[in-house]
Order: C-alpha cells, then sequence, then structure tokens
C-alpha cells in the first residue's frame, strides 16, 4: 500500500474515534476505538468521499458485508482493494 493512502485512512479512522493517527494501531478493533454504529457510518462516508469509490458496507447487516471491518488493519487492506479495482482481486 502507498504509505499516503494508508496515512489518509489512519487519519479518517483516528477523527471518527477522536484520536491522533499515532495511536491507532493496524490489530485494533473498532470496539476498541470506541466507535459506535454511527462513528463507522460516518468512516465509511469519508473514506468513500476521499477515495471516490463505493463502500460494499450495509450498516443494518454489517456481518453481511462484504466490507471487512474487524480491525484497522481489514480496514486499511479493504480500501487498498477496493482503489484498486477488479483488476487487485485478479492479482
Amino acid at each position: 500500500m502507498r504509505p499516503d493512502m494508508q496515512e489518509k485512512i489512519l487519519s479518517i479512522i483516528a477523527r471518527e474515534a477522536a484520536m491522533e493517527p499515532a495511536e491507532v494501531r493496524p490489530d485494533m478493533t473498532l470496539e476498541e476505538l470506541g466507535l459506535d454504529s454511527l462513528g463507522l457510518v460516518e468512516m465509511i462516508f469519508a473514506i468513500e468521499e476521499t477515495f471516490g469509490v463505493s463502500v460494499p458496507f450495509n450498516a443494518n447487516e454489517p456481518s453481511q458485508s462484504e466490507f471487512d471491518i474487524s480491525s484497522v488493519g481489514a480496514i486499511v487492506r479493504a480500501v487498498e482493494r477496493l482503489v484498486s479495482g477488479p483488476q487487485a482481486a485478479l492479482a
């Protein structure tokens, strides 16, 4: 992943969690970050706006989503795949 992309994602997550980006670790979960459902939705919107992608996430059924929100690292990888497009899935 490009470092600038990762920094932007961590910045978005940190902003929604009311933390500094340096405090956000890849192994942290949304629960550890203190993100509630509204914070999660705001984070998704910010990712979509920042990267010009459509995140396949259903706030009503997060466990059924194609977008992995199990940890910060998983979110970063999922955004990378979205930004890279379908050709990344073939690699």
